[in-house]
Order: structure tokens, then sequence, then C-alpha cells
């Protein structure tokens, strides 16, 4: 009789599995870890694969139901996104641990190790590791396609200023490009008293009017039109319109203000020049050097018009000056400008050399100004005002001739200058000889008035050689030191996009 031998008695402190008989630590199910992963699967119905869509223009991802947001590769972001399209399913398991599998960054494919237990038969705790997939699909985004679709948009913010000049809205570019404003447009059209732009939403659109509210002089208003309306889910679709109205002021612009305007200005007097459009209209008497700023809100309430138009400019030679070192103040009169030094002078037009007729003015740019220099101004004395509040004004109260400002060689500087600035992307109209001018105007404005220089980005024109200034006429320019101080390269060296001015 043949005995067979005895199994193997377990461990101390080890029981059978039950399944198998392999010699186990005691656990409430009282099987191996491999016999009970064949009898219970805890991560049965969690998917095991996905789709997340990624738009290729914005390279945002999709976040159900209709929220893109920016996620980095192996971001938390991205991996809150991956795990969310599963929480519904992960509800009934511990996720213990997650992370990124690496793949091929132009795999279309997205992995993820997801570490998860549960608890089994009998208070037995089993924890299990799998993978999950998800494939990228290609899908454009609802700002996208509006970008795309060039007529598509909800929103529009019209930009109107009835002036013939366009100065104002050459500052007012400049800045929109300073502060990145155009970024959220869909499409930008010049017309011809203003500029349109257009947008993919109402808060971008009400973001623009309030920087225009706060840079430049204006009043707006708004409306809006019902495009289409759910009366199932109660959603108005409405295209939105904003009007923006400027000042129709603008630099070197003589007005005639209202007596009682005038008068709460600190009795200045009521011809006065404007040096400076900013968020205030900035205006000097050239009798007095007195100064005063004009909002938006007194604008509308008490407006005044320009005199004057550029193209109605003439020339004058100084034939004698002498400066004003002290005028005596009036009564409540305000504060003076300390830039600008007060002289009188006697001028003679340039088309009138070969008479003896002579004009005698008070100006404000006595500081800049000799005999024999050229200055360009306003003649007064032998033109028809057609202006409510100059016609009521005492004859001897309107000076003869107002000067605005001195007369350099223009072609001299446009070749001297070693600077460009940039402009808007727009749909532009047939472009005008005339808005040549007025820009180069407005570039000599910018060498003129430090004070507006420092709100603009300036760039280097690499394009210009630097030239000497022992042939200089006295024009002013901006030098290469202040065009080089602060800038900021982000590209390259050579000065290119990302070499801006920064103030």
């Amino acid at each position: 009789m043949e005995y067979l031998p005895a199994p193997a008695a377990p461990a101390q402190g080890h029981i059978l599995c039950c399944q198998c008989g392999v010699p186990i630590p005691p656990n409430p199910a009282n099987m191996c870890v491999g016999c009970l992963r064949a009898q219970v699967d805890i991560t049965e119905g969690i998917p095991k694969q996905g789709t997340v869509h990624f738009c290729k223009q914005c390279e945002r991802y999709l976040q159900p139901p209709g929220t893109w947001i920016q996620c980095a590769l192996e971001s938390r972001e991205l991996l809150a996104l991956c795990l969310k399209k599963i929480k519904a399913s992960l509800s009934k398991v511990r996720l213990i641990d997650a992370g990124f599998i690496w793949t091929e960054p132009h795999s279309k494919r997205i992995k993820l190790k997801l570490t998860v237990q549960k608890e089994v038969i009998n208070g037995a705790v089993l924890q299990q590791v799998f993978v999950v997939e998800y494939v990228v699909q290609s899908q454009m985004c609802e700002d996208c396609h509006r970008i795309e679709a060039k007529d598509f948009w909800k929103a529009v913010v019209q930009v109107r200023q009835k002036t013939v000049h366009k100065k104002t809205f050459y500052y007012l570019e400049q800045l929109i490009l300073k502060h990145r404003l155009h970024q959220n447009t869909l499409r930008i059209k010049e017309i011809h008293d203003g500029l349109d732009f257009y947008y993919s939403s109402k808060q971008h659109a009400q973001k623009m009017v309030d920087f225009l509210q706060c840079t430049v002089p204006s009043r707006s208003k708004s409306s809006q039109r019902l495009i289409s309306h759910d009366i199932h889910s109660n959603v108005y679709n409405y295209k939105s319109t904003f009007s923006v109205e400027i000042v129709p002021i603008c630099k070197d612009n003589v007005v005639c203000l209202s007596p009682k305007l005038a008068q709460s200005l600190g009795n200045m007097s009521q011809i006065c020049v404007c040096i400076r459009v900013t968020s205030t209209i900035h205006l000097i008497d050239p009798r007095t050097l007195q100064i005063a700023e004009i909002d938006g809100n007194t604008y509308w309430r008490h407006p005044f018009n320009s005199l004057f138009h550029p193209k109605q400019l003439e020339e004058f030679i100084i034939m004698d000056i002498n400066r004003v070192h002290e005028k005596k103040k009036g009564a409540g009169a305000g504060a003076r400008s300390n830039k600008h030094t007060l002289a009188e002078a006697w001028v003679r037009k340039t088309s009138e050399l070969d008479t003896d007729h002579q004009y005698f003015c008070c100006t404000h740019l006595g500081h800049i100004l000799n005999p024999g220099d050229l200055v360009l101004g306003f003649d007064l004395a032998n033109c028809n005002l057609n202006d409510e509040f100059a016609n009521k004004m005492n004859p001897q109260h309107i000076p003869d001739v107002v000067l605005i400002k001195k007369s350099y060689d223009r072609s001299k500087r446009q070749r001297r200058r070693n600077w460009k600035l940039k402009e808007l992307e727009r749909d532009r109209e047939a472009s005008d000889t005339d808005d040549e001018r007025q820009y180069q105007d407005f570039l000599e404005d910018l060498e003129e008035d430090e004070t507006i220089r420092k709100n603009v980005n300036i760039y280097r024109n690499a394009d210009i050689p630097v030239e000497s200034d022992t042939d200089d006429d006295g024009a002013p320019r901006i030098s290469l030191a202040e065009m080089l101080e602060d800038l900021h390269i982000s590209q390259d060296a050579t000065g290119g996009e990302g070499a801006e001015m920064l103030t």
C-alpha cells in the first residue's frame, strides 16, 4: 500500500486560498489576489477609450457642453478635463492616482494611467491599475469660426469724429496698438469719418467703448437688434451697435468758447488754441498763456466748434518779436503754461512780401520764434467767421492773426526721420492724397510734443541711416537715445516685431 505525502502545512499565521489552495495571509475573501481579480473586475463599467476635441486655430480643448479652455500637454488642466469625461463611471470606485503616459505629440493620442480601489467580497479592498486612451479630434471652436467667416459678428463699435483732420484718430490708433485692444476684433473697417470695429461678443465691444471713453473725450450710445429667438429655451440672439462720437476738435485748431464757459475757466479769452487732445481738450490763450482742460462732459454741455480747418493755414514771416516776461494776471485768472513764452510779434504774409502790410499779434510761441522765422497761422482779420460766439464778440477782442506752429522744411524732416509707427490692419476705402499729408502732420506733432510721444510705441527704422546734426535746421527730432530707452526685444535683436517703446 502506497501512501501519498501529506500536503505541506501552511506557515503559521497563513491560510489556504479557497480557490487554488495557495498559502496566503488571511483576508476577508479567503482568496489570493490572482483568484480575486479573476472573480471580480473593479474597472468594469469604466470606459477605456474616449475622445477630446481640439481647435487647431486657437489651440484650445472643448470642455462640454460649450466651453473652450487653454491646456498644455500633460498639464493639470488637461488631466482634469480628461477625468471629467469619465467622472460618472469613477463614482463607484475610489481614485487613488492618475497620471499621463508619454505619447508622441503628433500621434493624436492621450493616455492616462489610473489607479483605483474598491471594496469587494466580505469587505476586502482590491486595488487595480488600468489605462484610458483618448483620441484627439479636430473641431473648430465658435470664436475661430466667426473669425474665419468675416461677416459673422455680434457687436460693432462705430467710432466717429466730424472733423476734416484725422490727427485724433492717428493718436487713438497708436493707443489701441499699445494696449492691444485690437486682438479680439473680427474686422476693422475704415470709412470717411471714422472706424468700425466688429466683435464676436458684446463684452469685447463694451471693453473697447470703456477704453475710448478713458482715452479721448467722447460720448457713446448703444442699441441692439433682435436676430432670432428660441421659444423653447427662451434664448435671444441680438446684434449690438455702440456709437462713439469723439469731440470735433483736433490739435492746432483755433476755437471760440462761449462766454459762460470762458468765464468758468478762469476768465480766459474766448479765442483759444488747442495744443493737445488726450483724455481732455488742452487749450491755451495766446494772449496770456492761460491754460485749461475740458473733458468730454463739459464739452457736450457747452459745445464749441473750430473756426478754421488745417487747409486754411497761411505762412507768415516774423519781422520783429518782443518777448513779454511779466504779464499781470486778471481777476480770477487760472494757471499759466510754463512750457511756452508769451511774445508780441510783427508778422507779414509770405504771399504779401511785395507790400508793406504787417500784422501785430500776441503769441505763445515766443520760446521758439526769432526774426526771420517762418510760422504757420490763421488770418482772422481778412476772413468771415461763421460762428455764433465769434459773431457776438467785440471786434477789438478778436486778434488779427493767431500763430499756430513754426514752419520747417517737410521734405528734409522726412528724409531724417529714422523711426516709424505700426498701423492697424483694416479694410480701407480709396486712399486720398490728403491722408498722407495729415499723417505727416501727426508724425511732426509726435516730434514736437513729448507729452503725446510718451503714450506711443515708437520703433526704430533701420533702413534710414542716422545723420549728423551739423546741418540741422533746428527742427525737433526724436533722439536715438530716446528710441532705445526701455527697448524690449521679444523675437530677435534686429529691432523687429516686439522692439517697442515701453513707457
